[in-house]
C-alpha cells in the first residue's frame, strides 16, 4: 500500500467520444478514504468516469490525480477461457518462480520474480476462499468457471495486489447470493478509497456516502443509498412546491399587469374626455394626460419586470424537479393458449455435467424463474434450448418461435450504430419504424446513430431488447439471462412493467429474487446438478445459506 492518504481528485476535466459527443465539461472531482456509492441513469457516464480514474480512457482535457495503485473491476469482463485461475489472478510468474527454486533451481531470475512475495499461494488461495472459489485450483482454466465465479476470480485478483483505490463496476452482475453476501464482506472490511456502480440496493446501503451524477456533474448525499433516497424524496418534494408557489405567483403578476394595463388604458380615455370636453383648460389637460400615461407606463413596466422575474423562478424551480426519462417497453402481441405446449425436455443432460431426468414439459403462458448458484449451468441451459449448444444427451423441443437474450448482450456488432443493429434482425422493417421503436428505448435522433461499442451497459441492454423485439417472427417464448445486470432502477422498473404485460412463455434466469417476485413468476426450477421444481422461500432461504 501507498504510504500516502489514497485520494482521487481531478480540475477541469472534459471527456468527448471520438465522434464529438461529449460527456463531461469541467469536471471537478475529489475522493477521499472510505466507501462511496456512484449513481445515476443509464448514460449519464459512471462507467466512463470509472475508467477515467483507472487510466483505460484518456480525458480530452485537464487531469485525474491518484494518490495510490488503483485496482479497477469493469462492468463487461471478458476473460480468455484458455487462461488458467493462476494467470487470471495475475500470479503465474512468482508461482512459476517458486515452483522452479522448490525443483532446485537456484537461478537467480527466480529469486529476483518472487522478491517478498513467498507466500504468495498461500495468499491467494487464502482469498479464493474468502469469495467462496476454495474449490477452483490454480491450475483450471476459465473456461471451466461460471460467468459469476469470473467476476469473483478478478476480484480476487484486485484484492491480491492490495490496492489504494478500488473502483467496482456493477459487481454484484451474474453473482449468486451467496456469492453476493462474500463481496457485502469484501466491501464492509475495505479501509481504503472505493467507489461503486451499482444498481444492487443491498451493496449501495453498505456505502458512506451516495454521488449522484446528473448532466456531468456530481451532487454528493451523506448516507446510504436509502438516506439518499430520503434526502432526494424531500428535494423533490420541496422543489414541487417551489414549483405551484412560482406558478401562483406568475398568474399573480399576470393580473397586476393586465389590471395595470387596464388602468393605463382608462386614465388615457379620461384625460382625452377632458380635453375634448373643455373640462380644465388646453394646457392643464395635456399635463394631467401626460402625467397619468408616465405614471401609468412606469406601473405597467414594473409589472412587465414583475413578471418576468416570476416567470425566471418558476423556470428555476422546473428545473430542480426531476423528470427522468423511462423506457417505455411494448413487448409484441404474442399471446400463447394454457394448453398450448411451449417446451418439452427429455433425459436431457447439458455440457459441463447438468442434467434432466424424466420429461419436463412447460405449456401456455408460464413464467418460470430459472435459479441456481453460480456455475451450476444456467446460462448453458438457456444456449442450449436457443439452439447455440448441442446437448450431451436427451432431447429439449420448442414448439414455439423464441428469442433469447444473452447475460453478455453479445448480439450487438459494436461497429454498427444502434439502427443498423436492430435492422439486422428486423431486415423487413422500416427505417422509421425502427427509429419509432428505439425512441421508446429513449434512443432518440443522433443517439439512434451512435455506434454500439460507445453504449453503457444500459444502453446496450436497450437496444439488444429493442433488437430482439423486432425480429421476426416475434417471440412467443422468451429467455432472458440476468436481465437486471446493468440496468438502473427506473429501467428495471419498465421492464417489470412490460414483462408483466407479456403474453407468451417467459424463462428468466436471475439471482435477483425480488424481480423475479414482482414479474409475476409461476414456477421456479432449481438447477444445481439436476433440474427440480422448488420454492422462492427455499431460493432465498436454503440457496443463499449455502
Amino acid at each position: 500500500m501507498s504510504s500516502f492518504p489514497p485520494q482521487i481528485s481531478s480540475a477541469a476535466l472534459s471527456f468527448a467520444w471520438p465522434d464529438g459527443t461529449p460527456v463531461f465539461e469541467d469536471f471537478q472531482l475529489s475522493v477521499g478514504p472510505g466507501r462511496t456509492g456512484l449513481v445515476g441513469l443509464n448514460g449519464s457516464g459512471k462507467s466512463t468516469l470509472l475508467k477515467l480514474i483507472a487510466g483505460v480512457l484518456t480525458p480530452t482535457d485537464g487531469s485525474v490525480t491518484i494518490a495510490g495503485e488503483v485496482g479497477h473491476l469493469p462492468q463487461n469482463l471478458v476473460l480468455d477461457t484458455a487462461l488458467r485461475v493462476d494467470q487470471a489472478l495475475g500470479i503465474d510468474a512468482v508461482r512459476a518462480a517458486l515452483h522452479a527454486i522448490e525443483d532446485g533451481d537456484a537461478d537467480e531470475r527466480h529469486f529476483e520474480t518472487v522478491g517478498d512475495d513467498w507466500d504468495v499461494e498461500e495468499r491467494a488461495r487464502a482469498t479464493l476462499d474468502q469469495l467462496g472459489l476454495g474449490s477452483i485450483g490454480l491450475d483450471r482454466t476459465i473456461g471451466e468457471v461460471s460467468g459469476g465465479e469470473s467476476v469473483l476470480l478478478r476480484l480476487a485478483a484486485l484484492l491480491l495486489r492490495r490496492p489504494d483505490v478500488l473502483l467496482l463496476d456493477e459487481p454484484t452482475n451474474n453473482l449468486d447470493l451467496p456469492a453476493r453476501r462474500r463481496l457485502y464482506d469484501a466491501v464492509d472490511a475495505w479501509s481504503g478509497v472505493l467507489v461503486v456502480v451499482s444498481h444492487d440496493r443491498e451493496l449501495l446501503d453498505r456505502v458512506d456516502r451516495i454521488a449522484d451524477l446528473r448532466e456531468g456533474q456530481l451532487t454528493w448525499y451523506g448516507g446510504n443509498f436509502t438516506s439518499y433516497e430520503e434526502a432526494l424524496r424531500a428535494e423533490q418534494e420541496a422543489a414541487e412546491r417551489m414549483v405551484r408557489v412560482a406558478e401562483a405567483d406568475v398568474q399573480r403578476q399576470k393580473r397586476e399587469l393586465s389590471d395595470a394595463q387596464v388602468k393605463l388604458a382608462r386614465r388615457r380615455r379620461y384625460g382625452q374626455k377632458s380635453y375634448d370636453n373643455k373640462v380644465v383648460p388646453r394646457i392643464v389637460a395635456n399635463n394631467r394626460r401626460r402625467e397619468a400615461q408616465v405614471s401609468a407606463g412606469k406601473h405597467r413596466i414594473l409589472q412587465t419586470e414583475r413578471l418576468g422575474q416570476a416567470r425566471e423562478r418558476l423556470d428555476q424551480a422546473v428545473e430542480a424537479v426531476r423528470d427522468d426519462e423511462e423506457i417505455r417497453i411494448e413487448l409484441p402481441s404474442t399471446k400463447v393458449h394454457p394448453g398450448r405446449s411451449v417446451l418439452t425436455l427429455r433425459e436431457l443432460q447439458l455440457p459441463y455435467g447438468a442434467r434432466m431426468e424424466g420429461e419436463l414439459e412447460v405449456r401456455g403462458p408460464e413464467r418460470i424463474a430459472l435459479v441456481g448458484r453460480n456455475g451450476s449451468g444456467k446460462t448453458t441451459l438457456l444456449r442450449t434450448l436457443a439452439g447455440q449448444l448441442q446437448p450431451v444427451a436427451g432431447e429439449a423441443v420448442t414448439h414455439v418461435p423464441l428469442r433469447f437474450l444473452p447475460q453478455r448482450l453479445d448480439v450487438l456488432d459494436d461497429t454498427l450504430s444502434v439502427v443498423e443493429n436492430v435492422a439486422r434482425y428486423a431486415p423487413g422493417a422500416t427505417d422509421n419504424a425502427i427509429r419509432a421503436r428505439l425512441a421508446r428505448f429513449l434512443f432518440k435522433g443522433a443517439r439512434a446513430a451512435q455506434p454500439a461499442g460507445t453504449l453503457s451497459g444500459g444502453e446496450r441492454f436497450r437496444a439488444a431488447l429493442a433488437a430482439l423485439l423486432l425480429a421476426e417472427p416475434a417471440p412467443q417464448l422468451l429467455m432472458l439471462d440476468e436481465p437486471t445486470n446493468n440496468l438502473d432502477m427506473a429501467s428495471v422498473r419498465a421492464l417489470q412493467a412490460a414483462l408483466d404485460a407479456y403474453e407468451g412463455a417467459l424463462i428468466v434466469a436471475s439471482h435477483d429474487v425480488p424481480f423475479l417476485e414482482s414479474i409475476g413468476v409461476t414456477r421456479w426450477l432449481l438447477l444445481d446438478g439436476a433440474l427440480a421444481d422448488t420454492t422462492a422461500e427455499e431460493v432465498t432461504g436454503g440457496l443463499g445459506a449455502r
